[in-house]
């Protein structure tokens, strides 16, 4: 850890050199957080930057990888070890991804607050801004999602919003500020001017789509217009104040009218309803903007054409459309209601609306509502974070998304983009801005939008580049007073007064008008304190003239007052507020009282084990009990049941077991319930090491048997029982180490006592360690005030301070009685309170010195002088004793002192063990609440599925009954087809009789009248709809025999008219016209009958088919609800024989090769003894295998030794063969020879050796006898030097004296009128110089020449050596 340290501030130089800062001198820097992963380890600490290790065997090489300049606390990577989060120590959250390589990217900065509102910067598709609650305004990219900017305000914000017009940003405070910011530099955005409306926070604020108009919502009411425009200096144009609280805002634009339509939704307290209020803006109000307000700046009600409506329930956010269309979020449900405003409503008398359609959000907590640009979506946000776009045509869901948390608060606020591609939602307190695009949309919607964009796109160029250019030009902010007076100035010309010196703008209006109205009336004032003072005066005069007189004319002072009423009024309403203050106080401490008595009763008088903490002497580590309520007699009872039912079913199945048993031997049925019983412990620890802390397991069920509900409702107070049981072992264990405590302060007192007396004895002023038991630790003592907590001095009545001090004259006689008396006293000043001198005396101890001392030494005797020294040998032997003394003391203070700290060293090592002690019991109780969970998921699970079956059976029943119903009345439909198609078949057969009889009777008519007379026949009459009734006697035929007889009549009557002699073709006679009259009309009359009878059978047979269609669809519902039976059924058995079992797992045990979990799903729990036994069988057979294998080793070992073996043989008889071919051809030298020859060949090379070695001290003395010589020369060139240095120092004296001569001749030089001399010595000089020249020229050629003869001398002289 050290050497990592070391690299850790190496790493920080070279980061600060690479940055051009100089490397400070840090001190060792602390690591705290380190991650791992297969490449390597990534360590960070204090400095805040992050190293990389790549680990290779033993080495390892360090790579920087960023530098965030702020302490990391926490390393963590992601599941994929493609990312790593680093989290500092202030919470702000950073990226890293190792592949990359980059630098650290900043994802949550936990410094700044909560996101306060968001808006689009126009055109809304490439940046967007916000603003926190801090004041702090951020721009963000909307490609990338990264902060290109911010600006901190120095103020808390309340709203935020950007102008369409031109690149500001308008910021309202809790001042009552706005704020206007120049953001046509994304990245460096600038406040450009300042509006100060009044002491109001400015709640929201809203633009019109044109960007004229601003809208400001203060509380109170009071909603401020502005002017939008930069080049207008963002004017304030006049405010309004309605009747209640403004909850939302909508603003509507009106293109073809040239007006901005505001609906303000009002809080009404009073009624379970909502108000709508909605007036008009238009740009009259900017040019003639004097007209429409009054002195104090309020718009004219009249000029705002305020309306009123009232809803049918309350809402908490309302929009509204172009077409009078207003949609709400009802405030007490999750409904969105749509309402349709008349114009006939006025603002005199609201009406009451009703909703035309309502649909449920699907969403919880109360909710806001958006419109888009184009109207064409709605947008609804609510506390559970889930944004929901609905179709403003049909309310239909075109797509929702889950946001933000509910943990978070939920929306915020959210907003559109002015061409609908995006939606900004801001979330409550997550400090999260989440930018949404549309992903999936009709293509119709999407060109609807684009061209409503086109449009407003086109309006607004016209003025955006002139804005932004005027935006540009606007100087920064100025917070000097002098410029602010200058605006001051400026501004009150304009009409416009914005936030100059402090006065708000609604301030400065209504001391403008006080000024006026004081000018006009200067006069009338004047006279109304002229006639004050003069009833003051008179009234001071009599109250003099009252007090001289006598007492009894006297008048008392409160009959000079003027208006006694008006003073006994003031004085009833002073003293009726005083009554009231002092009953809400009491109230209010009444309600305190009550609250802490329900909190003392709920968290201490209903504990019987109290939440209390143990600490450490020298750390603040502190561990903490577990409190525990007291359990009522109910759950005991209860308890005691589940315990009973437990302890019969184990006796029935040790019962069951030794039935099963009885074939067995005494010794094996011993080993068998032995093995039973071990089984079942084993199998109860299972899960859980409760039973190592405290926890009876023996008590509970094996997890693999808990299949009925009531077995699991009794394994859950099974666990409960054992939580606790855990819980009270470690509040014994605590109980222990708290009375631990206890003594071992009490000890630290005995000792520091004694501490104390050994200080009183050296006389020395140390402070003193002295533990206490703090508050966590004594937790009654808050429940009690102390005297000392009370700093406010006691009130007390005459009678108790009497009694008081009574008490206290009495405590100080007392104490004076116990400390008089005479005995004590003699024996303090004669023995210092003792009767025998005791070591501790020795420091008190004093020799008197001689009385001699005070004459002078001259003047002492010899028996004096004798008795003064024997006087300082005295005084010397105390003062060593005195000495010994105090060491001997000091060594008792140190030991003391080591004593105690060792002893609170120890009890916080117990401490420590105590935590980590709970730390295991805590993972205890973990375990068991994890069953308990489990089990309860299971039980919900399990009642569901019985809700379900009960509610399908109930289901079942009645259609079981409807069917029944359904077969009877198909029944009878059946029945009623048959009765009627009888009678309608007898009907058609008539008619055809009825037409062959007309054939026949007209058969001898000529051929053109029969024809004619044919026509006529088939002619029908024009004769009205009449409408059809049911038939109450038959539901299934529309019509009654009334109807069929009024229809008939009526055709009857139209017949009269063909029947006139008028319609009679010519030639025919009369008794045949008649013949032909009746025949038609018994025609017409049947085919009536048919009609009507035929419509009763269609109706007949369409009913039957609706009953059998009825019938087919209930038995595909009851088909369906028999499988579903089925499947529940299913359901439940899996329910009750697939049981969640927990295991305890040992770390490491259990190792995956991939990040992913598998899916166990399909898995299967076996027995472990099949596992083993197939094990065994595993290592049986791999022990066969092995000895097979060993053996096979062994044989072929032998094959190789042998083979390696015939291989040796072979290569030793080649070696051998090749030694005796080199023997054969081995060429002998000399030496060979002298070897062989000679006998004593040894004492040769040692005569040998003895000859080199004279050559070589011959050498030797040769060499050391150079070696002087050359040490010679050297001391004689040294000389030489020596005395050139001394030459070279008597040529620089004469050098400088030289050098002294010629500036003396230049001195004489200049001043000497020498010119025409020097002219002739430089020119002398220069002949001389050019005759240099030529001859050094001259000397070049001559050495060139002379090389040239030389190396051909070299050349000629190896041949004339040859010649000679």
């Amino acid at each position: 850890m050290q050497k990592i340290a070391d690299v850790v501030s190496y790493a920080r130089s070279e980061v600060q050199k690479k940055k051009g800062r100089k490397p400070s001198n840090l001190q060792k820097p602390v690591l705290l957080a380190m991650a791992f992963c297969k490449e390597g380890l990534y360590a960070a600490g204090h400095e805040g930057i992050l190293i990389f290790y790549h680990i290779k065997d033993l080495q390892y090489e360090i790579k920087i990888c960023a530098d965030i300049s702020e302490p990391i606390s926490s390393l963590m990577f992601s599941p994929d070890y493609t990312s790593l989060l680093l989290v500092t120590d202030q919470g702000t959250v950073y990226s890293y991804r190792p592949a990359h390589s980059g630098e650290a990217v900043k994802l949550l900065d936990g410094t700044c607050s909560c996101f306060l509102a968001a808006d689009f910067l126009t055109p809304g598709n490439n940046y967007c801004v916000s603003v926190t609650i801090s004041g702090e305004v951020q721009v963000w990219s909307l490609e990338d999602g990264t902060c290109l900017s911010k600006i901190n305000l120095g103020t808390e914000a309340a709203s935020m919003a950007c102008s369409p017009s031109s690149k500001s940003v308008a910021v309202g405070t809790q001042r009552g500020q706005i704020c206007f910011l120049d953001v046509t530099k994304a990245e460096a955005p600038r406040v450009v001017h300042k509006t100060f409306l009044s002491k109001l926070p400015v709640l929201s604020l809203h633009y019109d789509q044109i960007g004229q108009f601003l809208i400001a919502r203060a509380t109170e009411g009071h909603i401020f217009i502005l002017d939008a425009r930069p080049s207008k200096l963002f004017q304030v144009l006049g405010y309004t104040v309605l009747e209640d609280e403004v909850l939302h805002l909508s603003v509507t634009p009106d293109l073809n009218h040239d007006l901005v339509k505001v609906m303000v939704l009002l809080d009404v307290a009073e009624f379970q309803q909502a108000r709508l209020e909605i007036f008009h803006l238009s740009s009259a109000m900017i040019t003639d903007n004097e007209e429409y307000v009054n002195e104090q700046g309020m718009f004219n009600a009249s000029e705002l054409k305020k309306k009123q409506y009232d809803m049918d329930c309350p809402l908490s956010s309302a929009v509204r459309l172009k077409n009078s269309i207003v949609f709400g979020y009802c405030s007490c449900a999750p409904l969105i209601s749509k309402y349709h405003l008349s114009e006939g409503a006025t603002f005199g008398g609201p009406t009451i609306f009703s909703s035309e359609q309502t649909i449920h959000s699907k969403q919880f907590g109360s909710g806001l509502l958006c419109l888009s640009p184009n109207s064409q979506w709605l947008a609804a946000g609510a506390k559970d974070g889930v944004l929901f776009i609905y179709s403003t045509s049909s309310l239909d869901v075109l797509a929702q998304n889950h946001c933000h948390s509910y943990q978070g608060g939920g929306i915020r606020s959210m907003v559109f983009s002015l061409d609908g591609n995006f939606i900004l939602v801001n979330g409550e307190n997550d400090c999260a801005l989440v930018c949404l695009k549309w992903k999936e949309i009709k293509k119709t919607e999407v060109e609807k939008a684009a061209l409503y964009w086109q449009s407003l796109r086109d309006v607004l160029n016209k003025s955006t580049s002139v804005e932004d250019s005027v935006l540009k030009s606007m100087a920064e902010w100025n917070f000097d007073p002098e410029s602010t007076s200058k605006s001051l100035s400026v501004t009150e010309e304009d009409g416009d007064i914005t936030d100059t010196d402090g006065m708000t703008w609604i301030g400065q209006k209504i001391q403008k008008v006080m000024r006026e109205e004081t000018l006009r009336f200067a006069n009338q004032k004047e006279e109304l304190q002229m006639g004050i003072r003069k009833l003051c005066e008179t009234i001071q005069k009599m109250m003099h003239e009252n007090e001289q007189v006598p007492d009894i004319e006297k008048l008392e002072l409160w009959e000079f007052n003027l208006d006694l009423e008006e003073q006994e009024k003031v004085q009833a309403e002073a003293e009726e507020d005083v009554a009231r203050a002092t009953r809400e106080i009491e109230m209010e401490i009444l309600s305190y009282c009550y609250l802490q008595d329900l909190i003392k009763f709920e968290c201490w008088d209903n504990m019987c084990v109290k939440e209390r903490a143990v600490k450490c002497f020298h750390s603040d580590f502190e561990v903490r009990n577990f409190p525990l309520e007291e359990r009522s007699k109910e759950e005991l009872e209860t308890l005691e049941e589940v315990l009973q039912l437990k302890r019969t079913a184990d006796l029935q199945a040790q019962k069951k077991n030794l039935d099963s048993g009885i074939a067995l031997s005494e010794e094996e049925g011993k080993e068998a319930a032995r093995e039973v019983t071990v089984d079942a412990a084993s199998l109860c620890l299972n899960g859980s090491l409760s039973s190592q802390y405290g926890g009876n397991t023996s008590i509970l069920y094996h997890q693999c048997d808990l299949h009925t509900k009531e077995q699991k409702l009794n394994q859950t107070i099974l666990l409960k029982e054992v939580i606790y049981k855990v819980k009270a072992a470690f509040n014994e264990e605590f109980d222990i180490v708290v009375q631990k405590k206890e003594q071992e302060i009490a000890r630290v007192k005995e000792r520091n006592l004694k501490i104390q007396e050994i200080l009183e004895q050296l006389d020395l002023q140390v402070e003193l360690w002295e533990p206490v038991l703090t508050d966590d630790e004594m937790p009654e003592r808050v429940l009690t005030v102390q005297d000392s907590e009370i700093k406010a001095e006691k009130y007390m009545t005459q009678e108790e301070k009497e009694q008081a001090e009574m008490l206290a004259k009495l405590e100080r006689e007392k104490r004076l009685a116990t400390t008089d008396d005479e005995r004590l006293r003699a024996l303090d000043d004669m023995m210092g309170g003792v009767l025998e001198l005791r070591r501790e005396d020795v420091l008190k101890m004093d020799i008197p010195p001689p009385d001699f001392l005070s004459r002078p030494e001259d003047l002492w005797t010899e028996e004096e002088k004798k008795v003064f020294e024997e006087y300082e040998k005295k005084v010397k032997e105390l003062d060593e004793e005195k000495e010994d003394y105090r060491q001997f003391l000091r060594n008792e203070w140190s030991k003391i002192e080591a004593s105690i700290k060792e002893t609170t060293q120890n009890f916080d090592e117990i401490v420590h063990k105590l935590s980590e002690k709970k730390l295991k019991s805590q993972m205890v109780i973990y375990q068991e609440e994890l069953k308990i969970v489990n089990l309860i998921y299971t039980l919900l699970l399990d009642e569901e599925l019985d809700t379900r079956e009960a509610g399908l059976h109930k289901f079942l029943i009645k259609k079981k009954k409807e069917k029944v119903k359904g077969a009877r009345k198909i029944l009878s439909a059946k029945r009623a087809v048959e009765a009627c198609t009888g009678p309608y078949k007898e009907a058609l057969h008539e008619e055809k009789n009825l037409e062959h009889g007309f054939m026949k009777l007209f058969a001898h008519t000529p051929g053109n009248l029969f024809e004619e007379l044919l026509q006529l026949y088939k002619h029908r009459p024009e004769t009205p709809d009449t409408e059809i009734l049911l038939d109450t006697a038959n539901p299934y035929v529309k019509g009654s025999p009334e109807d069929y007889q009024g229809a008939v009549s009526l055709l009857m009557k139209a017949m009269d008219e063909l029947d006139s002699p008028e319609h009679m073709p010519s030639g025919l006679d009369q008794s045949m016209w008649e013949h032909f009259c009746l025949a038609r009309r018994n025609k017409m009359e049947n085919e009536e009958r048919v009609k009507w009878k035929a419509l009763a059978l269609a109706e007949m047979q369409a009913c039957l088919h609706r009953r059998t269609e009825e019938n087919d669809k209930m038995k595909s519902e009851l088909e369906k609800t028999f499988q579903e039976l089925t499947w529940l059924k299913e359901e439940k058995m899996k329910l009750q024989q697939n049981l969640i079992v927990q295991f305890l797992l040992k770390q490491g045990q259990v190792e995956l090769d991939s990040t992913q979990i598998p899916e166990y799903s399909d898995a299967v729990l076996i027995d472990r003894s099949v596992v083993e036994e197939l094990n065994r069988a595993v290592a049986a057979q791999g022990e066969k295998k092995i000895t097979a294998m060993v053996e096979f080793k062994d044989f072929s070992k032998g094959i190789i030794q042998l083979e390696w073996e015939h291989k040796k043989m072979k290569m030793q008889i080649q070696d051998l063969k090749e030694k005796a071919r080199d023997i054969v051809i081995l060429p002998i030298s000399k030496d060979c020879q002298l070897f062989l020859t000679m006998h004593n060949y040894d004492t040769h090379i040692a005569q040998h050796l003895a000859g080199m070695e004279q050559s070589l001290g011959v050498m030797d003395k040769l060499h050391k006898k150079n070696v002087k010589t050359h040490q010679k020369k050297v001391r004689e060139l040294k000389k030489c030097i020596r005395l050139k240095e001394q030459e070279n120092y008597e040529l620089s004296l004469q050098l400088k004296e030289m050098l002294v001569s010629v500036s003396e001749r230049m001195h004489i030089f200049e001043a000497a009128d020498t010119r025409d001399i020097s002219e002739k010595i430089t020119r002398q000089r220069y002949r001389e110089i050019v005759k240099q020249k030529y001859l050094r020229n001259l000397i070049r050629e001559q050495e060139k020449q002379l090389a040239v003869l030389q190396s051909e001398i070299q050349s000629w002289n190896p041949r004339t050596l040859h010649i000679i």
